[in-house]
């Protein structure tokens, strides 16, 4: 795919190439340790990162119908990694909130991955990081073009 790098290693691109079928394969990893399918673990992720949602975000977030997004929560509720509340201030309205359980989970099994991430960056020199950061951010520009979202 790509042209070898100077040390005679693989290049640039199979390396990108090669990190995304990790993340793949991590991805896989997660969802069989949380026992949830793909839509479950990006639910899950969401809720991680944003906290408590309504139904409707997380169809956002799914990029999916309402309807699809219920069975996806119906899911997740029955194997206890979610429940759904009554809105706090608007008894209409339902809240998706995580269990605390589910999260710490999700933590424990992602923390390999994030607490290894966290030390290479802490590795870097300050100069090294704004190279890293400006090819990830172009990186990002590219899938952002690519799927016309572009920022």
């Amino acid at each position: 795919m790509g042209a070898q790098d100077n040390a005679g290693g693989l290049g640039i691109c199979d390396q990108v190439a090669d990190l995304f079928m990790r993340q793949l394969q991590f991805r896989r990893h997660l969802q069989a340790s949380l026992n949830v399918d793909s839509p479950g673990l990006t639910t899950m992720i969401h809720l991680a990162q944003q906290g408590n949602d309504s139904p409707t975000g997380i169809a956002r977030t799914l990029e999916t119908s309402t309807a699809a997004t219920s069975l996806v929560l119906n899911r997740l509720e029955a194997s206890g990694h979610i429940s759904r509340q009554v809105h706090p201030t608007d008894g209409r309205k339902v809240v998706v909130v995580p269990a605390p359980k589910s999260i710490a989970s999700a933590f424990e099994s992602a923390s390999p991955v994030m607490n290894g991430t966290d030390r290479l960056i802490a590795r870097l020199k300050p100069a090294e990081r704004l190279v890293v950061t400006s090819f990830l951010n172009s990186l990002i520009g590219v899938y952002d073009d690519a799927l016309g979202t572009g920022r």
